[in-house]
């Protein structure tokens, strides 16, 4: 079956849902098109529904469907939308629910990825938008640590040494082994253990800031000139290093040398951090654990979910991680091991 007939399929088993939501909510009385739209990692799908009758005015909108019911009060993208939009920072509008059909409506923020929009656009048009970018996570860092509460989920949650540490054995079980078919001896399991340990020791108790989770250029969208910010449901406390590790170390894009150092730079100043040298080495840290944990996500959509749409995302967060690795000494008997099983790393 090839993704077409995927998409076709999902479309028209989940169309009775989208045309009851349709129907009980009044926003499209008039005739409309109902188009599949790309998902991401997670088991909710995406729909735009378009009007093609009643007032040319009339905006399309995205439906996002969850598997079951839903509890619209409760949901933490809904009370992460709330906090993002007292910074302010660009998100998209919610515009109705469904808590029986699992539904949520979205304002429309088009097609265009800040991946989609490299090479669409003037060079100085695209450098401007990273800029923007980076500023956002800047904001994100001080209106969040201004706007702290309970009340909000993320400041509930964080990038413990627990959670970095099994993200990092996510990616021994599911590319190292399922995806590789690595074999790997006693003796390496617990030598990856210490290092995973090490990382994980030093990574957690960084100075915390409200990290996005998924800060990159697939949950940036291009709209009006501007960039808004999607997939911000799993936002909690971390790193300061680590939404601009997922930035500029991203799977989707390449990033020289140059255009990171640049980048970088310019975080330094917006965000008022003063030590570079000490800040680019934390980043690095923070990108060997990121790009090592986007692996195994790419590893489990293909070998347990079947979904080879991340294979060609791979061979770019590689690179990215063996270069970092390459770079410091300490990283020399993580990639000794590594090596023995992933070529890349030789």
């Amino acid at each position: 079956m090839s993704d077409n007939d995927t998409v076709e399929d999902s479309a028209a088993s989940e169309r009775p849902r989208i045309d009851q939501y349709l129907r009980d909510s009044g926003l499209f009385p008039h005739d409309h098109r109902v188009v599949p739209l790309t998902g991401d990692a997670s088991t909710r799908r995406y729909f735009r529904v378009i009007p093609t009758a009643g007032p040319a005015a009339v905006p399309s909108i995205v439906l996002a469907l969850h598997d079951g019911p839903i509890e619209f009060a409760t949901l933490p993208f809904v009370n992460v939308a709330h906090l993002l939009s007292q910074m302010p920072l660009p998100v998209p509008a919610v515009i109705g629910h469904s808590d029986a059909l699992g539904i949520l409506a979205l304002q429309d923020l088009g097609d265009v990825t800040l991946q989609a929009h490299v090479g669409a656009a003037r060079a100085t048009e695209h450098a401007a938008l990273y800029r923007q970018a980076v500023a956002f996570i800047a904001s994100l860092q001080q209106r969040g640590a201004e706007l702290a509460s309970d009340a909000y989920a993320p400041y509930r949650v964080a990038f413990d040494v627990e959670k970095l540490t099994w993200e990092l054995d996510f990616f021994v079980r599911h590319f190292m082994e399922g995806y590789r078919g690595a074999a790997l001896s006693g003796s390496e399991r617990t030598a990856l253990t210490e290092e995973w340990g090490a990382i994980a020791e030093e990574l957690a108790p960084e100075s915390r800031a409200l990290c996005h989770r998924d800060y990159h250029s697939r949950n940036l969208m291009v709209y009006e000139g501007g960039l808004f910010i999607i997939d911000f449901q799993d936002a909690r406390m971390g790193p300061d290093t680590y939404d601009l590790a997922s930035l500029l170390r991203d799977s989707y894009v390449d990033i020289s040398e140059g255009e990171l150092d640049d980048l970088i730079a310019y975080f330094l100043a917006v965000a008022g951090k003063p030590d570079a040298e000490e800040f680019r080495r934390r980043f690095d840290l923070t990108a060997v654990q990121r790009n090592l944990k986007a692996l195994g996500t790419f590893g489990h959509q293909a070998s347990a979910r079947h979904n080879t749409v991340y294979i060609q995302y791979m061979p770019r967060t590689l690179h990215y991680a063996r270069a970092n690795l390459e770079k410091y000494p300490r990283f020399a008997r993580l990639r000794e091991l590594l090596a023995s099983h992933i070529e890349e790393f030789q």
